[in-house]
């Protein structure tokens, strides 16, 4: 098991935040590798929906454990390669947004997995997603430019 804190700051509102990091139509455009989102259960708003994450042909099942809006949100997440929980807090701080992200992996594989996203800040790793995250909803906040 491995646990791996990534933070950013959002220059937007936390509702704004919020909203844009449960909008499941958008996962592609910021998680690296998201081909997909099917299988919605519920909505991102209750604890205990689920939907389910596609990286190509490989699915992973999701369930939100915790929420409260547009505070945090906790889910559950797991594949062959990447298993275990997301923790999400997003705080207001002046004119935007902090957030704190924690992952805690599950299992031999998925430890060694999230040590490699948790390395760096390509694309596809931990801070890579949240950065791209970041420019997205402040893009759509400010406009293009």
């Amino acid at each position: 098991m491995g646990t791996h804190r990534v933070t950013t700051f959002v220059a937007a509102p936390p509702e704004r935040v919020f909203a844009a990091w449960t909008d499941l139509d958008r996962f592609p455009e910021w998680i690296g590798g998201v081909t997909r989102v099917t299988d919605r259960v519920g909505s991102t708003d209750q604890a205990g929906s689920r939907y389910t994450v596609w990286f190509g042909r490989m699915a992973s099942p999701t369930e939100i454990h915790e929420v409260e809006r547009p505070w945090h949100i906790r889910t559950r997440f797991g594949n062959a390669i990447l298993k275990g929980e997301s923790d999400v807090r997003f705080a207001s701080e002046g004119q935007g947004t902090r957030i704190h992200q924690e992952f805690v992996t599950r299992g031999f594989i998925a430890g060694i997995f999230g040590r490699l996203f948790a390395m760096g800040s390509y694309r596809g790793s931990f801070r890579g997603e949240l950065e791209t995250f970041r420019k997205l909803v402040e893009r759509d906040v400010l406009g293009p430019g």
